[in-house]
């Protein structure tokens, strides 16, 4: 068999997490495939819109969560981008494909700078986890990416979460500015842009590991928590990790929304995200918490 054809060319691809049981299955690598719709749509009985990071903790956490509260049967997640579900709070409705979402959240989680610039929306807020950066490389490391100073060689290239809508892109670019000044940052930026070896993301974290695991870029600055769940899904991966003292400290917060659909499934969401389950659920993939 002639071996460009041996590898499966979606073996990699989402979605990751355990789909739910239904009478048909019809997700087809490369064509239908929603991965960050989680879910019942029809008649939620709790809506929580997360921060596209936290896809990989949802089949754990909400599964723990029915089991804490029974009578919450039906609950639909989205994991999109935290500025892309800003908008959609703004706005009322998001289409994906063919299909318009209007469905209003009843929680809303996403890192504490773009929680406090909606303050307005929210009745209540809590912290709930921390997490910093990490490098992913291929399995090897073939272009021995040791720092973060690395990223800007011409012979490596990267995937960067978007700035214009990924809070982790305006993080990163920060650890470039103390690294290497603006002169760091217009390299990759810029530069590294117009030549083609920096990607930037259009989706979220779950595009950067895909670039890795196709070999169409030698390295992503992602979360953490992305390389911890890489390595548990055993996907030929590694982690480069960035000093503390290089490095940054996100804090997650989440909140319930003042107008909430359904307020009492609001407050007891977030009441389990403060408890001991939601904790160690958030550390088995690389978070930190409170």
């Amino acid at each position: 068999m002639n071996k460009a054809f041996a590898q499966d060319p979606f073996q990699y691809d989402p979605p990751w997490n355990t789909a739910p049981k239904s009478a048909v299955n019809f997700t087809v690598p490369g064509i239908d495939n929603v991965p960050d719709l989680f879910g019942d749509i029809v008649d939620p009985q709790l809506v929580v819109f997360f921060a596209g990071n936290q896809f990989m903790v949802m089949d754990d956490l909400l599964a723990a969560f029915k089991q804490k509260h029974p009578k919450y049967e039906r609950i639909f997640v989205e994991t999109l981008p935290p500025g892309i579900l800003a908008k959609q709070i703004e706005g009322g409705s998001i289409t994906i494909g063919n299909m318009r979402i209007t469905h209003k959240p009843d929680v809303y989680a996403a890192g504490k700078n773009r929680i406090d610039s909606m303050q307005n929306h929210f009745s209540r807020t809590e912290v709930y986890a921390y997490n910093k950066l990490a490098i992913m490389v291929p399995q090897g490391n073939p272009k021995a990416v040791k720092t973060v100073q690395d990223l800007a060689k011409k012979d490596v290239k990267i995937a960067m979460p978007n700035p214009a809508w990924e809070g982790i892109g305006r993080q990163i670019v920060s650890v470039y500015k103390k690294l290497g000044g603006e002169q760091l940052e217009k390299t990759i930026m810029k530069d590294k842009v117009s030549d083609g070896s920096t990607y930037k993301t259009k989706i979220h974290h779950r595009e950067s590991p895909m670039k890795i695991l196709y070999k169409e870029v030698d390295a992503a600055p992602v979360w953490y928590s992305e390389v911890v769940y890489q390595k548990l899904l055993n996907h030929p991966v590694e982690m480069v990790e960035i000093p503390n003292e290089q490095n940054i400290k996100a804090t997650y917060m989440i909140a319930e929304m003042k107008n909430a659909p359904r307020a009492q499934a609001a407050k007891d969401f977030v009441d389990f995200m403060k408890s001991d389950e939601a904790k160690a659920i958030y550390k088995k993939y690389g978070f930190e918490t409170p």
